[in-house]
């Protein structure tokens, strides 16, 4: 085979494949256009290695081949566009289909955080038994290690360790979904305690004002993002107990994906928080400011979660991939 008059009679169809494989939205000729050349300059391609190797046109005859295939098979790289759907539309979507697992978490946790700290505030016998009262005098006094927690360190480090932290819980969170979510509720109940301690003790002192404008400015948005990730643990938990129509294993896989996919999210939401305690509950603004301030960004997440989420979801939205990106399933018995 001449090697340069094969590649005079075809340059066209080679010119030709290349510019419909670069139109986005082609018409319906063209795509019948697109189709029959990928089709044929794949021929060309296949002659080219059998009768006559050159590494250079074999190489531009595969591009052109492989991005006519993209093309026609509608194949798609993820990009800032996805990036952007992620956060406006599946996200929030996968956040209120979740709601009614991680609104009772919120709620009994709140429960049981004002109920430790009245048992913690109410009964001097309970805080003796924390510890030395002089070193309680200590945690809780002006300037004591309550207060100095969000000042003693630089605010940038102190960011990324909030946001370390606070991930690690989230993410223990979900990943014990997979064990029933039993261990989730331990989880749940550390962080209750913990607060519960920190409120009750402070209140005891006569300081609870001064706790509350320490913590509200960033608590609000971080324990949210901790208790969506507690229910959405409890929620894959009770998935393995009860898949629904579905059988187990898909159930798990469509419930998983969506999980790993509010991870990303939840740890955007507690960067966000972790900035408001790193840079806003030490800072210098009156109390109300930095409460208004954490308020202001509890109100936006749930704006995004439960009416943004809702319109979402209206359309069908769920949170797992998109329906191009799933294997196919073979279907149950009802």
């Amino acid at each position: 085979m001449d090697l340069d008059v094969f590649v005079a009679t075809h340059q066209g169809e080679w010119a030709r494949l290349d510019a419909l494989t670069r139109k986005r939205r082609p018409t319906g000729e063209e795509a019948d256009e697109l189709v029959a050349l990928y089709q044929r300059v794949t021929g060309h391609l296949a002659k080219v290695q059998a009768a006559a190797p050159d590494p250079t046109l074999e190489g531009r005859l595969t591009s052109l081949v492989s991005r006519a295939r993209d093309s026609v098979t509608g194949s798609r790289t993820s990009g800032w566009r996805d990036v952007a759907r992620y956060y406006t539309v599946s996200f929030p979507a996968a956040l209120y289909r979740s709601r009614h697992w991680w609104i009772p978490v919120a709620v009994l946790s709140l429960v049981a955080t004002a109920l430790v700290a009245w048992w913690v505030a109410g009964h001097p016998e309970v805080r003796n038994s924390l510890g030395a009262p002089d070193a309680l005098r200590e945690m809780t006094r002006p300037g004591g290690a309550y207060e100095a927690y969000y000042s003693d360190r630089p605010a940038s480090s102190f960011a990324a360790q909030v946001w370390t932290n606070n991930a690690w819980i989230a993410v223990q969170c979900l990943l014990y979904g997979v064990v029933l979510g039993l261990p989730v509720l331990w989880v749940l109940w550390s962080n209750v305690l913990n607060l519960g301690l920190g409120v009750g003790l402070m209140a005891s002192a006569g300081r609870l004002d001064i706790f509350l404008g320490l913590l509200i400015p960033h608590g609000l948005l971080e324990l949210t993002a901790v208790f969506v990730a507690g229910g959405l643990g409890l929620r894959l938990g009770w998935t393995i107990v009860d898949p629904g129509p579905r059988s187990r294993a898909t159930a798990l896989a469509e419930q998983g994906r969506s999980i790993v996919g509010m991870g990303i999210g939840l740890a955007t939401v507690l960067a966000v928080s972790g900035v408001l305690e790193a840079f806003v509950t030490p800072s210098g603004l009156p109390t109300w400011a930095r409460i208004t301030i954490g308020a202001l960004a509890e109100v936006a997440f749930l704006f995004y979660a439960l009416v943004l989420g809702r319109k979402a979801a209206a359309t069908g939205e769920t949170g797992d991939l998109d329906a191009a990106d799933r294997a196919d399933l073979q279907p149950v018995a009802a």
